[in-house]
């Protein structure tokens, strides 16, 4: 036994176990909780009644970086574009500031980019069939 405590590979097996615990906590818990999250999660949970027919027109979709986007405006009458644009730019604000309460809730603030990248990948995964999603720069029909 004492030999493996003066061997060099336990120090680097030790320094490997360290490493893989810091890849793990550094995900964070983007399941999170805070009075302020859940507020955002209602808002955004609330205005997706309305957002659901445009994601289904194809008017609206899942944007790379994590928001939704204006992608087909003829699909939307002229007359509620502005609307619409209303309804987007308070769906982006809401993703934002979840993305920031996230990584604040875990007590890593530099990690918003981190936490809008996993989001916008998930929110393009869990896309319906037949919506919208852009992936390397193109929108393409999920």
């Amino acid at each position: 036994m004492k030999r493996f405590f003066s061997c060099p590979r336990w120090i680097v097996a030790l320094a490997f176990g360290l490493l893989l615990a810091g890849a793990v906590q550094a995900q964070g818990n983007l399941e999170i909780d805070t009075p302020a999250i859940a507020a955002l999660r209602q808002s955004m949970q609330q205005r997706h009644a309305r957002l659901e027919p445009l994601y289904t027109s194809g008017a609206v979709g899942f944007a790379a970086d994590g928001t939704v986007a204006l992608r087909d405006a003829s699909a939307v009458a002229l007359a509620q574009r502005a609307q619409v644009s209303s309804l987007i730019a308070a769906e982006n604000a809401d993703r934002a500031a979840l993305y920031r309460e996230i990584a604040r809730g875990n007590g890593r603030p530099e990690w918003e980019a981190d936490v809008r990248r996993t989001f916008a990948q998930r929110w393009i995964e869990r896309a319906r069939p037949g919506w919208w999603v852009q992936q390397g720069g193109d929108w393409v029909r999920k």
